[in-house]
């Protein structure tokens, strides 16, 4: 056994209380403070370390978080069980772009990505678990319609009850649609609003409570250009998302105080999405080989920059745009 790895042995040992354990603030600082891919000195000692604690939590503890004595589970409550577990990336909205690429990024970190869209997408959002699961990291299908409160709560509960504690929340739900004002139907304009502001702000309500208990924890809110210019054709997805900004800012204020991270991330510009290809083929054609276009994976990686940085360095908004862009 390494040096490295027997520090994270000791180190779980010396966290067992009562026969439980108690390995969040440890699996916390591995994650956060020491990224897997830093290319710092340290570097190899933390992906040991990490590599080790992960192997050593899977062989101690069941898939549903309990201890495992002589290959039999033995009774433990669900908070300690929760803290022995790896933490989770919860993303809502995880479409084929961006948020697929959120989910991949963070499980590549050691996260276990519990992806979400609406049950609808069901066959999708299995196919994003299964291709995570395929590269050797964990996800979990969560289908959910984050317009409904009840429901946000069942799917909070049920990540933190089943997977693991919730470090990352990621919500990413788009709702881009463009009508004139006087052509849009107060249907269509609260359907919008539902989807990209009100949805937003449940996901960071439930999400934040539970962070707080911890003291630790990223919320990011993935925004638009519409987040800060009203356009014609986009009053009801300009007004949402103007509406999410604003749950952003207040949550980002209100949780800083415990420990908890809230970006919002305002993406100006378009993304390379199969939509972007088949509707902007010209633009598309010109743009991609100059790196004109957003790439969801580098998107993603700005999103586990977030994450990382050191407490006294917080970003709260953050603008992406390509180098091209004119602004």
């Amino acid at each position: 056994m390494s040096a490295a790895a027997a520090a994270v042995f000791q180190a779980g040992r010396s966290c067992r209380i009562g026969g439980r354990f108690s390995q969040s603030k440890l699996l916390h600082s591995i994650v956060s403070s020491q990224p897997m891919h830093s290319a710092s000195a340290g570097s190899q000692q933390c992906r040991e370390m990490s590599s080790f604690f992960f192997s050593y939590s899977s062989s101690t503890f069941s898939s549903s978080g309990s201890p495992v004595q002589n290959g039999e589970r033995a009774d433990i409550d669900s908070s300690a069980a929760s803290e022995a577990r790896p933490p989770v990336v919860f993303v809502v909205g995880a479409g084929d772009a961006t948020g697929a690429a959120v989910a991949r990024r963070f499980a590549r970190d050691g996260f276990t990505a519990c992806v979400s869209r609406r049950p609808r997408h069901a066959a999708q959002l299995q196919d994003l678990t299964e291709s995570i699961r395929s590269a050797g990291h964990r996800a979990e299908s969560v289908p959910l319609d984050a317009r409904k409160p009840d429901d946000v709560v069942a799917a909070v509960d049920r990540i933190e009850r089943d997977v693991g504690p919730i470090e990352i929340a990621v919500f990413n739900i788009g709702a881009n649609v463009k009508f004139d004002t006087v052509d849009t139907t107060p249907r269509v304009f609260m359907k919008v609003w539902e989807m990209a502001c009100f949805a937003g702000f449940l996901v960071g309500k439930e999400c934040g409570q539970r962070m707080k208990q911890r003291g630790h924890g990223t919320i990011i809110f993935t925004g638009a250009t519409a987040s800060v210019q009203s356009n014609p054709g986009f009053s009801a997805f300009s007004s949402a998302k103007h509406g999410l900004r604003a749950v952003a800012g207040s949550l980002a204020r209100e949780l800083a105080p415990d420990g908890i991270h809230v970006c919002h991330v305002l993406i100006d510009g378009m993304i390379d999405t199969a939509f972007v290809r088949d509707n902007f083929p010209a633009v598309y054609a010109d743009r991609k080989p100059r790196q004109g276009i957003l790439s969801p994976d580098s998107i993603a990686e700005q999103y586990a920059a977030l994450h990382r940085q050191p407490k006294d360095a917080w970003t709260f908004e953050m603008d992406l745009r390509p180098w091209v862009a004119k602004w």
